[in-house]
Order: structure tokens, then sequence, then C-alpha cells
């Protein structure tokens, strides 16, 4: 007979490796929430950006104000680029995520609320000036294109995007822009929302255009790290983010953040 576990004592080994299995994500819940690190892309107008000494945003201001509901302490981190974000999520150094694609590489480290934060259509941004017929995906293959670095599209575009699409990573949408302005690339995939936000923003309306189909008519959820113990309020934090959409809430958050962007700048006061 080879040595090794008895046969009688297999069943059981295989059930606690199971149980410890589905317990540490349980055992992470359980332990104590002191404060919830919350942290975002620090590129992505007019959701959440960094604006030289804090993030700020819609995505950030309704997280901020669902946690103030809950009455829980939290701090709002600039992480650095948003790969970094991603990775600090997935080691457990950040607590919420806020707001981003659920995807499959994403829920190996984020568990996301079942309701949405806000929507969030993928479009393809062009040159005015060359403009092209958009009807279906297969209509980017052959063309050069850019996206931002670690961003997820989610309803099969991502899968897609790397079998038959061309494009080329940057870590910032004013680099997609200016090589698109140049010639460099045929065209950007970004958030509809972000894009339009990035060229109020800069007053480059004139000069660059969304194209009028999408590429999915996605939403953004709320993720919470695995590894954080804060992940015990994923339940409240879900139920009061519903609470909220049926206010309206995400989409005013967004509208007034656009319309920020959209504001002339205040002159400097005089004395």
């Amino acid at each position: 007979m080879k040595a090794g576990i008895p046969r009688r004592n297999q069943g059981r080994f295989a059930i606690a490796f199971w149980l410890a299995l589905l317990a540490w994500p349980l055992a992470a819940a359980g332990a104590e929430c002191k404060r919830v690190v919350v942290s975002a892309d620090p590129n992505y107008k007019p959701f959440h950006w960094y604006n030289g000494q804090a993030l700020t945003g819609a995505s950030v201001e309704l997280v901020k104000r669902v946690l103030d509901d809950l009455h829980r302490p939290y701090e709002i981190r600039y992480a650095g680029a948003w790969p970094r974000v991603l990775k600090q999520a997935e080691t457990g150094e950040i607590d919420i995520v806020t707001s981003l694609k659920d995807t499959p590489e994403r829920r190996e480290y984020l568990v996301f609320t079942s309701e949405p934060a806000f929507p969030n259509p993928m479009a393809v941004f062009v040159r005015r000036d060359r403009a092209f017929a958009f009807n279906r995906w297969d209509d980017l293959i052959g063309k050069r294109g850019g996206v931002n670095s670690g961003n997820r599209y989610g309803e099969g575009f991502d899968e897609f995007l790397r079998d038959k699409l061309t494009v080329e990573p940057v870590t910032e949408p004013a680099q997609n822009f200016k090589k698109l302005g140049a010639g460099y690339i045929d065209y950007y995939v970004v958030g509809l929302y972000s894009g339009r936000a990035y060229l109020a923003d800069n007053k480059l309306d004139d000069q660059f255009m969304a194209l009028p189909k999408p590429v999915n008519n996605g939403v953004t959820y709320v993720g919470f790290a695995k590894k954080s113990p804060c992940l015990s309020l994923l339940p409240k934090f879900n139920q009061r983010l519903g609470e909220l959409n049926k206010q309206g809430v995400p989409t005013k958050l967004l509208e007034q953040y656009l319309g920020e962007l959209r504001a002339p700048a205040k002159e400097p006061a005089t004395h």
C-alpha cells in the first residue's frame, strides 16, 4: 500500500480544505474596520480625478455620502496611477475602489456592489475631420486605436480588443487626445462622460467628437477589496446606494461635476 492519507480521512481533509477556502473572505470581513480607505483612478473626470491636492469628482462624492450616512470614518487616498490603485486594492491596502467596471479579472480581488454607481457607456472618439462609420466592433479592425492603461470595458469588448485590434495603451487621457490630434492614432476608446469632460475642460469640442454609436452601454460599480476588513460594510453600503439611486443622486452628481468643468475659470481676486 502506498504511503499517504488513509482513504477514510481523505474526505475529511477535502471538506476541511473547502471550508477553509470559503471562510477566508469571511474572516477578512469579520476583522475590525476602523477606517475605510477609498481611492480611484486619478484621471477619469467627471467621475474622479486628482486635482493636485486631493481626489475629487462625482464618484468620490457618492462614496463619501454613503459612508457618512453609515457613520463610518474614511480616508480618500490618492494612490498614484490607476494600475497602482488596483494593485493596492488587490493587496488590501485600499478598502474601496470607486467607481469601475465589474470584470472577471477584477473579481479575483474585488467584490462589487450589486447596485450600479453610474451609467458609463464606452465611446469611440475621433477627430471631427477624420470621422468614420462605426456600426459594429469590426469597423475598428485595421485602424490604430488608443486606450488608457488598466481600463476594462466589459461585455466582451476586452477580449475583442485583445484578439482583433491594434491599440497603444497610455496612462493619461491627454496623451491619447494629443496622439489623436496628431494623427498617430485613428480613434480613442474611453467612457463617453469622461471623454466629453476632457474636451469641455480643455475647450476642444470643435476638434474632437464621440461617434454616435457607443462600444457598449455599461455601468460602473463600487468595488470592495476581498482582503479588506471593511468588506463587512458591503450589504449596508449596497442598500444605501440603492436608495440614493432611486433618488437620482448619482446622475445629479455627474451632471454637477460636468457643469463645473464647463464653467469658465474664475478670475483671480484683485485687491
